[in-house]
């Protein structure tokens, strides 16, 4: 079916079919007019982001909503806008990125947008699809096993300290009987003290919960993130090379970076935005670990960024630091 007639179709459908047919697909379907204003939201866009059709109807796409931003942190309401291009060529554009969750973190998707055309073939707006690319099959059951074995952390909902150890200490031998390499990310979220002061400490776990889901939306469904400290969050990465692990690494900072909450229930243009950076140390483990030692490489490795100025990636020491 041609752009030009995917409107006519469904003109000629009975509106609450029309509108029961849309919120009934799995995926998230919106809207936009000319202006970029939201004419509607189905019950899948609802349930992969979290806004509610009453909280984004009337609303431009980027009144701090959704906020796409791309694998490097860019972002797309601007000239990459696939929107705007589609309103430009008439053509339909498809992109990965990244949407800003109602809660703050972000979630992968695969978004394909069409123009729509009026009888006289002029573009009156455009819609878009997205689908939820992350890896989500297995978390609920997961969770619940988890928190059942008394293994998970109740603010982030994902493993806590004794899990972690756990699967750290089955994957230092699955490496040694079977040289199975990995990798693991020392995360400290940056000023978390200072927000917990500034805002409440109702922010700071939010701000904690924000980060877990981000890392865990955005990492393959066999790598693991738990929660290691009060504001520190460990990563296994499994099957991994060092110039791999840091661009793994870089791309949750950068994701994370833009996860900025607001402390407002329904973010609005002034809501009190609250950003998010981490210090990242990510090291290969080494057939010469123990548990402790990896571990204790991980957090210099952070401490190493947090020393070098914060939100960014270390893999190495440089000479006022001594390698564990």
């Amino acid at each position: 079916m041609s752009e030009n007639s995917f409107d006519n179709f469904f003109k000629q459908l009975n509106s609450d079919f029309y509108s029961a047919l849309l919120n009934n697909i799995h995926d998230g379907i919106y809207f936009i007019d000319k202006n970029l204003v939201i004419t509607f939201w189905n019950n899948g866009a609802e349930r992969i982001t979290g806004f509610k059709n009453k909280e984004v109807l009337g609303k431009q796409c980027s009144d701090n909503i959704l906020i796409h931003v791309d694998s490097y942190g860019t972002e797309l309401c601007n000239d990459l806008c696939p929107f705007k291009k589609a309103l430009i060529d008439g053509q339909i554009h498809t992109c990965e990125a990244y949407l800003r969750h109602k809660e703050g973190f972000r979630l992968p998707v695969i978004i394909r947008v069409l123009p729509r055309l009026n009888e006289k073939n002029k573009i009156i707006g455009a819609v878009q699809m997205f689908s939820d690319v992350s890896p989500k099959v297995m978390m609920p059951q997961k969770t619940r096993e988890l928190k059942r074995m008394s293994l998970l952390d109740p603010i982030t909902e994902v493993g806590n300290r004794r899990y972690l150890e756990a699967h750290l200490l089955s994957r230092l031998e699955e490496m040694h009987n079977y040289r199975l390499p990995f990798g693991i990310m020392y995360i400290d979220i940056d000023h978390l003290n200072n927000i917990n002061e500034a805002h409440g400490n109702k922010v700071g776990d939010q701000v904690l919960r924000t980060v877990a889901q981000t890392i865990s939306n955005n990492i393959r469904f066999f790598d693991v993130v738990g929660r290691w400290g009060e504001d520190e969050f460990i990563v296994t990465i499994l099957n991994i090379s060092e110039p791999k692990l840091d661009m793994v690494a870089n791309k949750l900072r950068l994701l994370i970076l833009q996860s900025n909450i607001f402390t407002d229930p329904l973010p609005v243009k002034t809501s009190t935005s609250v950003s998010i950076t981490v210090s990242i140390g990510a090291t290969i483990a080494k057939s010469t670990d123990t548990l402790d030692r990896l571990i204790n490489r991980g957090e210099a490795l952070m401490n190493h960024s947090r020393w070098r100025g914060r939100n960014r990636v270390s893999l190495s020491f440089e000479k006022e630091f001594e390698e564990f």
